[in-house]
């Protein structure tokens, strides 16, 4: 018998301590899946990795929900996300995170980030360096 997706998300909270949060990765998902998960489960973080999905689907879903930016954040896309993101769980340079405290400043906001660091040998990914 297949599970549905909030019989699926109710045992992997089950597994972990409650002080724990879960951020549920929503991207590619329509936003009646993610309505039907906040409906069945109570839960309301979400992480979206696209600016305008996620402004989409802000728009149309609950106001009850917490919208975590995940991924490479383009500083052209900041202004898209400041008025609404609970966290920014990717802040990769200066110039993005410069961006984010003047759209914010705008919205009257203080918005929480965390700094990615780069400390892989690979060329193409994002972050801070270490130095």
């Amino acid at each position: 018998m297949k599970m549905d997706i909030a019989e699926r998300f109710t045992i992997i909270r089950n597994k972990i301590p409650a002080h724990i949060k879960i951020v549920a990765v929503s991207k590619t998902y329509a936003p009646e899946v993610i309505t039907y998960l906040y409906q069945k489960t109570g839960h309301t973080i979400f992480g979206e990795n696209k600016a305008q999905e996620l402004s989409g689907k802000h728009a149309i879903l609950p106001n009850e929900l917490n919208w975590h930016f995940i991924g490479h954040l383009q500083t052209n896309k900041v202004k898209i996300i400041a008025p609404f993101v609970s966290l920014v769980q990717s802040v990769d340079s200066l110039k993005v995170l410069a961006e984010l405290n003047k759209s914010a400043q705008k919205c009257n906001r203080v918005i929480p980030c965390l700094l990615q660091f780069h400390n892989a040998k690979e060329e193409a990914k994002f972050g801070f360096s270490i130095e």
